[in-house]
């Protein structure tokens, strides 16, 4: 597998499962019906922000993340990321590749942290993923997000020093 960073010949191969995982309304804050061209805008971030793919042999998108500054201004020395993986290519690593990779970028970038601001509580295996890269949950933001099956759950900020 290799990371590399995603340009706009990248989208038609990230939208299908971007849309899907989007669509479900299980993992992200993102409006369910999100339009392709908004998600495209919001996904593909430019320097000094970055969005990467994770590609097979063949150069088939196995999945993406992307990497910014999580605030503005005095806040903008803690990093935040976010991540989609191919439904199909699940339990094969690239997720775990994808947040080493964007933790790697960000302690090479000069920040000083990582934070993700709304890790579902339900979404157990990203849970699981960032605890095992040293990440840990610094609050719950009780019912903060309207899951579509289990209903109001929590939504976790996770953090780790760089």
């Amino acid at each position: 597998m290799l990371i590399r960073q995603a340009t706009s010949n990248d989208w038609p191969s990230i939208w299908p499962f971007f849309h899907a995982i989007v669509a479900a309304g299980e993992t992200f804050t993102y409006p369910v019906d999100l339009g392709e061209d908004t998600a495209r805008d919001w996904w593909l971030l430019s320097d000094p922000d970055r969005t990467v793919v994770a590609v097979d042999d063949a150069g088939a998108v196995l999945g993406t993340a992307k990497m910014n500054r999580n605030q503005m201004g005095n806040g903008s020395h803690v990093a935040s990321a976010s991540y989609m993986v191919a439904p199909e290519c699940s339990g094969r690593g690239v997720g775990r590749a994808l947040c080493e990779y964007t933790v790697d970028w960000a302690r090479t970038a000069g920040y000083r942290a990582m934070q993700f601001n709304a890790v579902v509580e339900t979404n157990t295996h990203a849970v699981r993923l960032y605890r095992s890269l040293g990440f840990e949950v610094i609050g719950t933001l009780p019912e903060g997000f309207k899951h579509p099956e289990q209903g109001y759950v929590g939504l976790h900020i996770m953090y780790k020093p760089l």
